[in-house]
């Protein structure tokens, strides 16, 4: 281990345990992103991870929390630590009157699922999977498809944060206002949650259908009983045969049926859509005709003759299959805008300039389908509204998400064409990116700031407030968040003491990795030859004792990221 980080590890509590391990490759779920971090790190109580932070601040090193990875973006990749919470997952406290449940952080939300169920209550808005940790869902703006429900971070009373100081701040809508508005869409740049209360239903069954529309079926229905049919409803678009198709989902009493087997769910049809995803990327032009083979089997080739059901139960209902690894590019819209953002969508696939209105060509550019089509309506919650929140707090919003495979962890060959297409069309119509997915690297502070107006501006003054020398912020914040005075540093001439730049991007190479990227940054405090000694104030980080333990604060965080603190929970 470096020398530095040892020494100053000799100065903190051992009977604290630090469980780090070297040697580490992280990578995101699909595959796209790689980075070798100095340290792996999975603390697995409140004090380790006070330890942590402890550490990384004297040996000025950047932290970054990852959960499942689920972001396809390089968000979470760095040459530094990362604090990995997957040990740190248990339910504190619940209420079977109430439904207030208060739990750790790491929890995946398919663990959290299961015990919730063991006491008769779920969470009533869940996206396409259950994969993810909690402080992850909401750290993202993750939502599912219903116009009753807005993001999941609306079933959140309040958290606990820990800053750079190493202080837990407690927040919620009466506590510290401003950081709680922060940190439920904090991309991880804030400092580490750690406990989250969270407002559990009783659990229920889901009765859905879904079946195959014509295009001009969906759009004709969008303002007459699409979205408010019933209380769930996605759908998928299939651009080149111009269909969809409807699922739609109610709460029920029925007791629970399994779906049929689908085509693509058992091993044959999972392995041969893969393989002709594959050969796709060499013989593009096969794409409408996969589209049509591949659907066709696994929802009928004639609109509205096969119609599958089931009862399930809520939880496990309304996620999905997501295949496999993907790039997925979705944008915000408010939903009165669906019907145009679809019709000069489909018109720049098949090859409509004058109705597209995209100053892109589509010559030669063959995507994958289904295009997923989900709704969310905010403007009915009376929680508080996060500040990086991308749905529209006057109304519906409609996500658009274009899906693009990795068939073998090979990148399509129409993905840059598609994209700068799409977000063009995304971004004329008044939209916003999903923070968790893939968007253009040119969108930056200014486009944001269009888009969140008054909003960004307040995220980064809490941000920075918590986190004033930069331990969580990293360099895909600095790209897209950050005003270009101070995206390389706080202040001209001024580099934040933990910033650590992108040094290099390359194919990562290694057997199995197909087309994956290995992101290489600097280390902030290590010399070039990587022996540890800080560049400059040594001495000043390590002259710092161990700090004594206080409780944890609910008072006004503004002026607690200076100076250490310890923490314990009551």
């Amino acid at each position: 281990m470096d020398a530095l980080i040892t020494a100053e590890l000799a100065k903190l509590d051992p009977s604290v345990p630090f469980r780090a391990t070297k040697s580490h490759l992280h990578h995101t779920w699909a595959k796209t992103f790689y980075s070798r971090p100095e340290l792996y790190i999975q603390p697995e109580s409140v004090a380790e991870i006070e330890k942590v932070i402890t550490l990384a601040r004297r040996c000025r090193r950047r932290i970054v929390t990852v959960g499942s990875g689920h972001s396809p973006s390089d968000l979470t990749c760095t040459s530094s630590w990362v604090v990995n919470l997957d040990n740190y997952r248990r339910v504190l406290s619940f209420s079977r009157d109430t439904g207030v449940v208060t739990v750790e952080s790491g929890i995946r939300l398919r663990q959290l699922g299961i015990e919730l169920e063991k006491n008769g209550l779920m969470l009533p808005n869940l996206g396409s999977i259950d994969e993810q940790s909690i402080a992850g869902v909401i750290s993202t703006g993750t939502h599912g498809s219903s116009l009753k429900y807005g993001l999941l971070s609306e079933r959140v009373l309040g958290l606990s944060i820990m800053l750079a100081n190493g202080q837990v701040v407690r927040c919620s809508e009466a506590t510290n206002p401003s950081l709680f508005r922060a940190a439920l869409v904090s991309l991880g740049a804030i400092g580490i949650i750690t406990e989250m209360t969270l407002q559990a239903v009783p659990t229920f069954n889901i009765a859905w259908q879904q079946s195959l529309k014509t295009l001009p079926q969906v759009l004709d229905t969008w303002d007459s009983g699409l979205w408010t049919s019933t209380e769930y409803v996605r759908v998928w678009w299939m651009p080149y045969m111009k269909r969809a198709i409807v699922w739609r989902a109610d709460k029920t009493d029925l007791p629970t049926r399994d779906p049929p087997a689908s085509w693509y769910g058992g091993a044959l049809g999972y392995f041969i859509y893969h393989n002709l995803l594959y050969l796709s990327n060499y013989v593009p032009r096969i794409l409408p005709w996969v589209e049509w083979f591949v659907f066709g089997m696994q929802y009928g080739f004639t609109p509205g003759k096969t119609i599958t059901e089931a009862v399930q139960p809520a939880r496990t209902g309304l996620l999905m299959d997501c295949l496999y690894s993907q790039f997925v590019n979705e944008w915000a819209l408010p939903l009165e805008k669906g019907p145009e953002a679809i019709t000069r969508l489909s018109a720049w696939f098949h090859g409509d300039e004058e109705t597209a209105r995209i100053p892109f060509s589509s010559e030669s550019v063959w995507v994958h389908c289904p295009i997923e089509v989900r709704v969310s309506d905010t403007s009915i919650s009376k929680t508080p509204r996060p500040y990086l929140d991308s749905t529209y707090p006057d109304g519906p919003t409609l996500f658009l998400n274009a899906t693009l495979y990795r068939p073998y962890l090979r990148d399509p060959p129409c993905r840059e064409r598609y994209y700068e297409a799409f977000e063009w069309l995304m971004r004329d119509l008044g939209g916003k990116p999903h923070w968790a997915k893939n968007f253009g690297e040119d969108l930056g502070y200014e486009a944001l700031r269009e888009m969140y107006g008054d909003n960004l501006d307040q995220w980064l003054q809490a941000r920075n407030e918590a986190d004033p020398d930069g331990m969580f912020l990293g360099a895909w914040h600095r790209r897209h968040l950050l005003p270009p005075s101070t995206a390389a540093s706080q202040s001209p001439g001024q580099t934040l003491a933990f910033e650590e730049q992108l040094k290099e991007q390359r194919v990562l190479g290694a057997p199995g990795a197909g087309d994956g990227i290995e992101w290489i940054g600097t280390i902030p405090g290590c010399t070039p030859h990587g022996n540890g000694d800080m560049e400059d104030g040594a001495n000043a980080a390590g002259s710092h004792p161990s700090p004594p333990t206080t409780s944890a604060s609910e008072e006004s965080f503004d002026h607690l990221a200076k100076g250490e603190a310890s923490i314990t929970l009551p």
